[in-house]
C-alpha cells in the first residue's frame, strides 16, 4: 500500500504540467510497491517430460521460475538432495525454499484449486 504523501509525490514528480500525469507510473511505482510473489524454483533434467510438464504449467499460470538443469549431476544436483532429503527424481518444484514435489504432486494440486495461493496468484 501507498502511503498518501508518497503517492502525491509518486504523481507530482515529473508530472505533466499541462495534464498533470506522471510520465512513467510504472517506473515510478516500483519504488513503492512491493512485489509478494514467492520465488519458485525447479529442478530439471534435458529430456524429462514430468520437468517440460510441469515448467509448461507454470507458464501457463505466468508464474516466473528459476530452473536448474542437474542432467550432469555437480553442485546443483547435490544441492537439491540437501534440499529435498530423500528425492531421487525431477523435476523437484520448491516455492519459497518449501518442497512441493515434481510434476504429479503440484498437478495434484493445482487440480484441487490449491496451487494458485501457494503461488501467490
Amino acid at each position: 500500500m501507498i502511503a498518501a504523501p508518497a503517492f502525491k509525490a509518486l504523481f507530482a514528480e515529473g508530472a505533466s504540467e499541462s495534464r498533470g500525469l506522471c510520465k512513467d507510473p510504472a517506473a515510478k511505482m516500483e519504488g513503492y510497491v512491493s512485489m509478494s510473489q514467492p520465488k519458485v524454483e525447479i529442478y530439471t533434467k534435458w529430456g524429462c517430460p514430468y520437468c517440460v510438464m510441469a515448467k509448461s504449467l507454470l507458464d501457463d499460470k505466468g508464474v516466473p521460475y528459476e530452473e536448474y538443469d542437474i542432467t550432469m549431476g555437480g553442485p546443483k544436483r547435490q544441492e537439491m538432495l540437501e534440499r529435498v532429503p530423500g528425492a531421487r527424481t525431477v523435476p523437484q518444484v520448491l516455492v519459497d525454499g518449501t518442497p512441493y514435489g515434481g510434476f504429479d504432486d503440484i498437478d495434484a494440486l493445482n487440480r484441487a484449486g490449491k496451487l494458485d495461493p501457494v503461488l501467490g496468484l
